[in-house]
């Protein structure tokens, strides 16, 4: 065996490596590694009032079901504040919120379009809520959401709680969970009980106002609140019983755009508060970051070594060479086939390896528009 060919070797195999430790090796590790031990934390406001945000830019289509929906989550245990965070719209979303304001629906108008967090940092100035709970115009929360926040956050040691994301058909339907939903679910579950979440579920969530009281317009929110929990001691968790149904997107095209926004305003983020990766600072959760953030970033790049590496190797005509290049090439093709084949979709493996292929092209993409100095802040709603 040449040198050439033991580098190309090492290339192959260790970014193999790499790319399982995101997806195989580190949740092993949180399977294995006793719980952190969560410190003292000081007594926490009794939870009184729920301020509840709903972040809107051109949503007159659901506005009214979203506040209908959400002005039914009120119970005797909390008083129920509703706050309309709108970024800058210019359709009919505000005077829809505002036929509400006799019901106790607060219009909180971001003078210019300046992004979902900012909107949602104004919006948080004016609320008065113990817990504030976020969440999208177009996610339906069950009658009871707030009722089980008002329980969960009796626990001192708790400052967020993510909720699960379930999808609708479109006759109501509850829609079967996909591998990659399943397999991220049993991940949070894991990072829960090893120390804490590395990030919440935007489209609905919860904090404490203590962990909210630090809010980075540059960051994430689902993120950020997450990131602030850590900084504060307290836990970012997910519980199962906390759910947020939407529809599919009428636009899948759109998905991949939704995507690419979504890992370069991670990115982004991370930038603006790299003192996270400190573990001196930060401990544990530095080490989840790590490990659930950066190294799946990174798996793109270790795809293209790969695939480079498959290709030189497989000049010497080997079986095992030439076997691994058409894998490598069938995974990276995936997406198409199963444009081009509709019929495949029902194989749930397929499936798995299209949508994976997906997010690694919207991380590259994300990863070169970070390069170039390029951030996303404003977001258009996904229309379902």
């Amino acid at each position: 065996m040449s040198a050439m060919t033991i580098f190309l070797e090492c290339i192959f195999w260790g970014s193999a490596a790499l790319i399982l430790y995101g997806y195989v090796f580190y949740p092993l590790l949180l399977l294995v590694l006793p719980p952190r031990r969560s410190p003292k934390v000081a007594v926490q406001p009794a939870v009184r009032r729920i301020s509840v945000i709903i972040a809107a830019h051109n949503e007159a289509g659901q506005i009214e079901a979203k506040l209908l929906n959400t002005l039914a989550l009120s119970a005797k245990e909390f008083e129920l504040e509703v706050i309309v965070a709108s970024d800058a719209s210019t359709d009919a979303t505000d005077d829809i919120v505002r036929n509400f304001e006799s019901r106790g629906v607060l219009l909180c108008r971001a003078p210019l379009r300046h992004g979902k967090e900012n909107a949602q940092k104004l919006a948080i100035g004016v609320s008065t809520g113990d817990v504030i709970v976020f969440t999208d115009a177009a996610t339906v929360l069950p009658e009871d959401s707030l009722t089980r926040l008002f329980t969960i956050f009796q626990n001192p040691q708790i400052g967020a709680v993510s909720s699960v994301d379930k999808v609708l058909s479109e006759d109501g339907r509850v829609e079967g969970e996909g591998l990659y939903v399943r397999y991220e679910m049993w991940l949070r579950d894991l990072e829960h009980r090893f120390n804490t979440l590395v990030g919440l579920s935007g489209s609905f969530f919860a904090a404490r106002r203590a962990v909210c009281m630090r809010w980075d317009v540059e960051v994430c929110s689902d993120f950020g609140v997450a990131l602030n929990c850590a900084a504060m001691g307290l836990k970012a968790v997910s519980d199962r019983s906390i759910v947020g149904y939407y529809r599919n997107l009428a636009d899948p095209n759109r998905e991949y755009t939704r995507k690419v926004r979504t890992v370069l305003r991670g990115m982004s983020g991370l930038v603006f508060r790299r003192e996270v990766l400190n573990p001196r600072q930060f401990g544990a959760f530095a080490f989840q970051v790590f490990s659930h953030k950066i190294m799946r970033w990174t798996v793109p790049w270790l795809l293209v070594a790969s695939e480079i590496s498959a290709i030189f190797l497989a000049r010497d005509g080997s079986l095992p060479h030439v076997l691994l290049v058409d894998l490598l090439t069938l995974l990276c093709l995936s997406p198409l086939v199963v444009r081009w084949f509709p019929t495949l979709r029902q194989y749930s493996l397929l499936r798995l390896a299209a949508f994976f292929i997906e997010v690694n092209a919207a991380i590259l993409h994300a990863t070169l528009m970070l390069l170039k100095g390029q951030d996303i802040k404003a977001w258009e709603p996904s229309k379902r």
